[in-house]
């Protein structure tokens, strides 16, 4: 396949991939939305770009959300043993 419709064919599939996480994150919060969006492959700066903030914010949204899920596995654990 030439060099040129492989690129055509690389931005046809990179706005597919955006139109359907876009849908997939439709009236979702923010926070939300970089949960689904990081679960499904996508990298902050790609996140960032959909939702429309910064790659930081993702960055410290991903962390919390991180954090919490600990916890929530601490506190099952928690409750397993008693």
């Amino acid at each position: 396949m030439p060099t040129s419709d492989r690129e055509g064919l690389d931005k046809k599939i990179d706005l597919l991939t955006r139109l359907v996480a876009i849908g997939l994150v439709s009236g979702k919060s923010q926070r939300e939305q970089i949960k689904l969006l990081s679960m499904a492959g996508m990298g902050p700066k790609e996140i960032a770009d959909l939702v429309g903030t910064t790659s930081n914010t993702v960055n410290v949204a991903l962390t919390a959300l991180r954090k919490k899920s600990q916890l929530n596995l601490k506190s099952e654990g928690a409750k397993e043993d008693a």
